[in-house]
């Protein structure tokens, strides 16, 4: 299944049905009066937030959605049969903006969670609401008014707990696979991530969700390399781990330029809890690690620990850290 996190569709609700003209008639009955019914409701588009899904690729090949129209009234005083509505499944966490994709409609963060995003018009009223003392045959009736319509953007961003940043091949792929359930790819070569990955630690009879992007290069934020677009599922996260790839030319520089690039993207991004972790040293001796940390520390990293994803050395102090983060702060 292909990931999609954007999608703009265009909803449009059903009109309302027509009222009818109508006047009885039958045998010996000389004056029958008006009997036109009422025309039936358009039928209202809503979203409804999903968990079973994860993407809204859905919405790439089919971006037009309308509900059909009420059915007009008839004689007798038959009311046409309103049209039913249309509900729209999305993944939990995904944002309904205006079509100005700024103004912010609805966000749902929950399973199960139902917005109503366009409401169908009402059905006209018959000749037969229009009868008087005064007025015995009236030749009145409405039509049904227009369902609503609308540009909207749907923006997915997945709710994880703890997410996951650094620099290309820094080993975040190599960090999900290890402690969680997540199939993630691993390679030996840069940009082997191209799309988010969630996965579940579970500890005890609790769990937190972890969640992989892919990897940031200096000038992310002007379109370089995959972009920071992604960043955007970051967040719903309340704790970010910053993985350092301590066999690196520069480990401190490595760190510098992705909280640049977190930044540039949205300070309120960059001012979330962070555990910094130096990562493969299994590479380096002790005196590397020791240098490392303290330089980290230095450059304004919080905690900076230390693992190893290929021998899995720290990788469970890593979990424990985050998830410390987690619990305290929900």
């Amino acid at each position: 299944m292909r990931f999609l996190d954007e999608a703009k569709i265009y909803i449009k609700a059903g009109d309302g049905g027509n009222g009818a003209l109508s006047f009885r008639r039958e045998k010996f009955i000389e004056f029958g009066g008006p009997d036109g019914g009422a025309g039936g409701a358009g039928g209202s588009i809503y979203v409804v937030a999903v968990s079973g899904i994860n993407t809204l690729i859905d919405y790439r090949y089919k971006q037009h959605f309308k509900a059909k129209r009420g059915a007009n009234g008839a004689g007798q005083n038959k009311t046409g049969k309103s049209s039913d509505d249309v509900f729209l499944k999305i993944p939990v966490g995904t944002q309904i903006l205006a079509d100005d994709k700024i103004t912010e409609i609805a966000d749902l963060t929950k399973d199960g969670e139902t917005v109503l995003l366009a409401c169908g018009g009402r059905g006209g009223l018959g000749n037969a609401y229009f009868k008087t003392s005064t007025n015995r045959a009236p030749r009145k009736f409405q039509t049904g008014t227009p369902g609503e319509e609308r540009w909207i953007w749907l923006k997915l961003k997945l709710i994880a707990d703890v997410g996951l940043v650094g620099l290309p091949n820094a080993g975040k792929s190599s960090f999900i696979a290890s402690v969680t359930n997540a199939k993630a790819r691993v390679e030996n070569y840069p940009f082997t991530t191209l799309i988010p990955q969630l996965g579940t630690v579970k500890l005890g009879n609790r769990e937190i969700v972890i969640a992989d992007i892919p990897g940031l290069i200096e000038n992310a934020h002007l379109g370089k390399g995959l972009g920071d677009k992604f960043l955007a599922h970051l967040e719903r996260c309340r704790t970010l781990v910053h993985i350092v790839d301590i066999s690196s030319d520069d480990p401190r520089e490595s760190y510098l330029t992705v909280r640049k690039e977190l930044r540039c993207y949205s300070p309120s991004l960059s001012i979330k809890p962070e555990i910094v972790v130096l990562n493969k040293i299994d590479l380096v001796d002790f005196d590397t690690i020791a240098r490392w940390q303290n330089e980290l520390l230095e450059a304004g990293a919080p905690v900076v620990l230390a693992m190893s994803t290929a021998t899995r050395v720290g990788c469970n102090d890593v979990v424990t850290k985050a998830a410390s983060n987690v619990f305290s702060a929900r």
